[in-house]
């Protein structure tokens, strides 16, 4: 209808004949480069903007409406599209000068969005630009706030849509459950007894790569009796797919020495639903979802106690080397031998943890080894020496420097600890062996003894928790480094540190000042100070200034404990 009599028409009909004879596949796998112009357009029912409507293999009837609005910017195969066909890319998110799940301000400016230079779409989290009244919104707070505004306009409304793909469990193979039933002419489809299951798979199978099942070649193994009418039978030689055992193993390890069930429901009530699922993002459609189905079927069967398998869950990235997933074709595999043989499994573990958030992809380096052997180096240095005793009491004095920096740490540290935040939580006790350092040199707030008389044992009370934070992030030098302290028992056998809130409490924070969402100066504000105050002290700043003289301020957006964000025009 859009083309019917224009110039248009030939090529988008050339172009639907072509992708007609591409699979599903190859249409999902495509790098979204190919498309032609239908010579029509939409109307953005935001700010009324006429939008080039084209037709691309990459855009699938199956996907919501089969059509979308590209966001080249800010999707990789919408900024190809665009690229390739010259078409406008408008930036509308830029990189957060602050980790917001962090809370950890970034002290370098980061360089502003040009569409004519990008060379990939920025697909992160960040900060909204070129969206009006939205700017200046963190865009996880923008997405929602204008999904509201639409649909108060009447041109929209939020909708959830659902799709399932069909779902295949047999496999011509060997390896995999086999299916128990038996095939009677007179019967059907019949399934194994009860009393014979398990149905074991034979060892005396030939793989001769001719097709089919190799079980079906094992004469003893296909000719059975039917279960019902005790005629001649043949067994199923299908096997089911290996996603079938993964969907419920976890159940089985709830009982594992069960020999008469899959497993007990007094064992799985205990046990199930699973509390922390940690997986690859390749799992995240197929194995996750197949799960559900399997427990929801178990818990209509009242074999189990929730309809739910996992209660959280959290997708790791991958690591990459030299900008590309590790692979032996590409010749980019760390070999874990070497890196354990020169510096240690501790720092391999310190260094993987330390060098991105568990659910990014990680940036494999060399230096970053290097600087995390430094770090546990520093670390058994410290553990090692015998400082002197010069004021015992002053690691318990509330009015010491090093006692709150040592009770914000534990605070920190068990925070990171509990939302994953593994990188920032070893930052911080990087933080505190400085502090340390800086004291040990620099005054007697360093050494009191702790521990039975009998052992004499001098250290240090920073030392005694900085080893137990340590400990699950390097266990064997910080196992070892407890016994050298005259402990006993396994540190990790020891209670979690505790900290004092008063002493834990921040005093000031620093929250970086944005202008337009571009990073311009960082401000320190009590930790209770008004939003006025707050307001007041970024718009006062010198630097903040030279970016907003001689131009008018729309609003001053303050997110608590995290960022000022000066809009202006």
């Amino acid at each position: 209808k859009l083309t019917k009599g224009t110039k248009y028409e030939k090529d988008v009909a050339a172009f639907k004949e072509k992708v007609k004879h591409k699979t599903l596949h190859e249409r999902e796998e495509s790098t979204g480069k190919e498309g032609v112009f239908t010579g029509a357009y939409a109307i953005n029912p935001a700010n009324n903007d006429e939008i080039p409507i084209w037709i691309s293999d990459y855009v699938l009837m199956e996907y919501g409406t089969g059509a979308v609005m590209a966001v080249p910017a800010h999707d990789q195969r919408d900024f190809e599209f665009a690229k390739t066909n010259n078409l406008p890319i408008k930036v509308v998110i830029n990189p957060n000068p602050i980790e917001l799940n962090m809370g950890v301000p970034i002290t370098t400016t980061v360089p502003e969005f040009d569409s004519n230079t990008m060379k990939e779409a920025f697909v992160d989290e960040g900060i909204m630009i070129n969206s009006d009244e939205f700017d200046g919104l963190p865009s996880a707070i923008g997405h929602n706030n204008i999904g509201d505004w639409l649909a108060k306009k009447g041109v929209g409304q939020w909708k959830t849509n659902f799709k399932l793909r069909d779902w295949l469990i047999s496999r011509q193979r060997y390896w995999g459950a086999p299916i128990p039933i038996i095939y009677c002419e007179k019967c059907g489809a019949v399934p194994v007894p009860e009393k014979d299951l398990p149905v074991k798979l034979p060892k005396n199978v030939e793989f001769t790569g001719k097709g089919s099942s190799p079980l079906a070649q094992i004469k003893e193994f296909v000719e059975v009796k039917c279960p019902k009418c005790k005629a001649k039978a043949k067994r199923e030689t299908d096997t089911m797919d290996t996603f079938i055992c993964s969907s419920w193993y976890y159940m089985r390890y709830c009982d594992a020495k069960n020999k008469k069930q899959a497993f007990a429901k007094d064992k799985v009530v205990d046990w199930l639903p699973v509390d922390q699922y940690i997986g690859g993002i390749e799992h995240a459609i197929l194995h996750l979802l197949y799960s559900r189905f399997f427990t929801k079927v178990l818990y209509d069967q009242k074999l189990l106690p929730s309809d739910e398998p996992f209660k959280n869950l959290l997708t790791q990235g991958m690591v990459v080397k030299d900008g590309a997933k590790m692979s032996k074709s590409k010749g980019n595999v760390v070999d874990p031998d070497l890196i354990i043989e020169k510096y240690g499994a501790d720092t391999a573990r310190l260094f993987i943890l330390f060098a991105a958030p568990p659910r990014k992809e990680l940036e494999w380096s060399d230096q970053g080894v290097e600087g995390s052997f430094r770090f546990l180096n520093r670390v058994w240095r410290l553990a090692t020496e015998k400082p002197e005793i010069t004021n015992p009491k002053s690691e318990t004095n509330p009015k010491s420097q090093l006692l709150k920096k040592t009770h914000q740490t534990i605070k920190g540290v068990t925070e990171d600890i509990e939302r994953f935040s593994f990188n920032t939580a070893i930052a911080k006790m990087m933080e505190l062996v400085n502090v340390y350092n800086e004291h040990k040199n620099n005054s007697s707030e360093i050494s009191h003894s702790f521990g039975p008389k009998s052992l004499r044992t001098r250290s240090s009370f920073v030392i005694r928790n900085l080893l137990l934070m340590l400990s699950p992030f390097a266990p064997h030098m910080t196992e070892e480094l407890w016994r050298h302290l005259g402990n006993k028992e396994s540190i990790h056998k020891q209670a979690w540190p505790c900290y004092d809130p008063e002493l834990a409490k921040e005093s000031e924070l620093t929250i970086p000042v944005q202008v337009n969402g571009k990073l311009r100066d960082t401000i320190s504000v009590a930790t209770d100070a008004p939003e006025d105050e707050i307001k007041t002290k970024a718009q006062g700043s010198d630097k903040v200034k030279s970016f907003t003289a001689g131009k008018s301020i729309v609003k001053v957006i303050v997110v608590p404990k995290r960022l000022v964000n000066i809009v202006v025009k």
